[in-house]
């Protein structure tokens, strides 16, 4: 027979307690950076972190319907289906959810949402890539087979200016598709390295007066003055951060006004080393400014492609920084002209 338990001074029994009843799907959904949400019925028992951010802290509770208010998920919230559907517009114009859902046992399932806005957004990059290259390398194209058909006509001793002039124009188009298929070969082979990180140890000032020197033979070189340190090593990959410094270079030549000076200043502070390129152009707008770095935006379409611009120098530019773990940065005054930095972190003291 047991022994009923007393206290030590003999006051009476004591009530054995009994250990609280939690629920351990609900630590277990809380874990998930998804956002999650268990149903009683079509009532929230419970909604993890992710999605009372997404949907709101008074959910909890809520008939499902109330909590999730989006006509697209009517078949999964009434248990007709388990999905998944997609959700535009949810938590933002921008956004794009998936909503699928798991029965646990009878009268009790799982709600999920998917995060598909950056899937949709790489895709939509893709579609507007192709269009847009398409779009680029047709005009000059068009350009071409227009001039050859009018030259296979003009074959008379009368026609000779003529023929000069067409096929100065047409040696400008192809040159302009052949810079744009080498900047398109460029990028994707940059893409291709940037899970990659370079291993290399680049004297970032030598390179910077390497690329310097080309500038020299021609008409406008002296225009750019080059201020930098003897030596300033970084990691990195030697062809790529040429590429990056040849295309900040020719920008700022090709957006200077005529005449104007080309500045590269090359310094080391707090282990990053910083180049900057400055032109004394006309500037460019600060709506612009945010999307410089994307394929084919052209601030000004008309003088980027006059000047034998493609869209892309920018574009390689911050992919190169990317692979690189460094920081871009584009300053600009309308009228006064453009600052283009780049800092890179500084190598460590070598070993050998």
């Amino acid at each position: 027979m047991a022994l009923p338990r007393f206290t030590r001074f003999g006051a009476g029994p004591i009530a054995e307690s009994k250990p609280a009843i939690v629920d351990p799907s609900n630590s277990l959904i809380e874990a998930i950076t998804e956002p999650l949400l268990l149903l009683d019925g079509f009532h929230i028992s419970h909604a993890n972190a992710a999605a009372r951010a997404l949907l709101g802290e008074h959910i909890v509770g809520d008939y499902v319907r109330l909590a999730l208010r989006h006509p697209a998920a009517a078949p999964v919230l009434s248990g007709d289906e388990d999905g998944p559907v997609t959700l535009n517009g949810l938590g933002g114009h921008d956004r794009l959810w998936e909503l699928s859902a798991g029965e646990i046992r009878p009268g009790r399932r799982l709600l999920r949402l998917t995060d598909r806005s950056a899937q949709r957004a790489a895709e939509q990059m893709r579609v507007d890539f192709v269009a847009n290259a398409s779009h680029e390398l047709r005009t000059p194209l068009a350009s071409l087979i227009g001039f050859i058909e009018t030259l296979e006509e003009a074959n008379g001793p009368e026609d000779a200016d003529t023929r000069l002039r067409f096929l100065s124009i047409m040696e400008g188009e192809a040159r302009r598709m052949q810079r744009l298929i080498d900047d398109l070969m460029s990028l994707s082979r940059i893409e291709a390295d940037r899970y990659y990180p370079p291993k290399d140890r680049v004297n970032v000032a030598a390179l910077l007066r390497e690329v310097a020197e080309e500038y020299v033979p021609r008409r406008d070189g002296d225009r750019l003055s080059v201020e930098a340190p003897k030596k300033t090593v970084v990691i990195g990959d030697r062809g790529q951060l040429r590429q990056l410094i040849h295309n900040i270079i020719s920008n700022a030549f090709k957006y200077g006004r005529a005449g104007t000076p080309v500045r590269a200043m090359l310094s080391v502070s707090s282990g990053i080393a910083r180049l900057s390129v400055r032109d004394e152009g006309e500037g460019i707008g600060p709506e612009h400014l945010p999307r410089l770095t994307e394929r084919f935006y052209r601030a000004d379409p008309g003088r980027s492609r006059a000047i034998g611009g493609t869209g892309l120098g920018l574009a390689i530019v911050k992919h190169i920084i990317e692979r690189h773990r460094g920081k871009l940065d584009i300053a600009s005054i309308v009228g006064v002209g453009t600052t283009v930095s780049v800092e890179l972190p500084i190598a460590p003291p070598s070993m050998s």
